[in-house]
């Protein structure tokens, strides 16, 4: 990242809200014992979607990856009394350390955790849903929204993360990984998909907001 755009982003956390100290600790100790610490929502993204769920005031919420559990606590904050978020984790070897931190952030009986492969256990949830945020597999974007669009009730909202891949999405005309593939097929399916309204916004690896119509 240049300096402008660190140096830009440094002023923008600095005249937002503070990073709740749980989440701040959970940063802290993900970057300290969790490969991949890059795949953490952080500061800026989490209190985006902490907004956009209170924005929304979903009942139902599922989320697609967990990792260590910063985005699933950021998306419960905005939850309905009695509200749920469904959250999706594909690595147990994870539990404990988000089942430590949702306990911490108090949002333990909004969040009810599962671990397996997502396209096998959306259908066996078998809920209708006010939110979904798609922050998974990325070979498996396009056959997660397939699966999941039937359970998004009209007028819901989805939310799916990593969409600019690094830049790749631009730097590449012909994907050489499967990643960069499944990005590519997503984004390309999505654009003309008329089912929905969507936009890009660029938000760190690039966040895309759906609105089914």
């Amino acid at each position: 990242m240049s300096d402008f755009y660190f140096n830009i982003e440094e002023y923008i956390l600095n005249h937002s809200d503070k990073e709740d100290s749980v989440l701040a600790e959970l940063n802290r100790e993900t970057n300290l014992k969790v490969l991949r610490p890059r795949m953490l929502s952080g500061h800026l993204q989490g209190k985006i979607l902490e907004m956009i769920s209170k924005m929304i005031r979903p009942q139902k919420i599922l989320e697609l990856g967990t990792y260590t559990g910063y985005s699933a606590i950021c998306l419960a904050k905005g939850l309905q009394d009695k509200g749920i978020l469904h959250s999706i984790e594909i690595n147990d070897e994870l539990e404990d350390l988000i089942l430590k931190y949702i306990e911490k952030s108090g949002v333990k009986n909004k969040v009810k955790l599962h671990f397996g492969d997502a396209r096998t256990l959306i259908p066996q949830i078998n809920e209708m849903f006010d939110l979904v945020f798609i922050d998974a597999d990325k070979r498996e974007y396009l056959e997660y929204y397939n699966i999941v669009f039937d359970y998004v009730k009209p007028g819901g909202f989805m939310l799916a993360d990593n969409v600019l891949w690094s830049g790749k999405v631009i730097e590449m005309e012909t994907p050489d990984d499967d990643y960069t593939k499944g990005i590519f097929e997503f984004n390309d399916f999505l654009k003309n998909d008329d089912r929905v309204e969507k936009v890009i916004l660029p938000l760190r690896d690039g966040l895309t907001l759906i609105r089914k119509k």
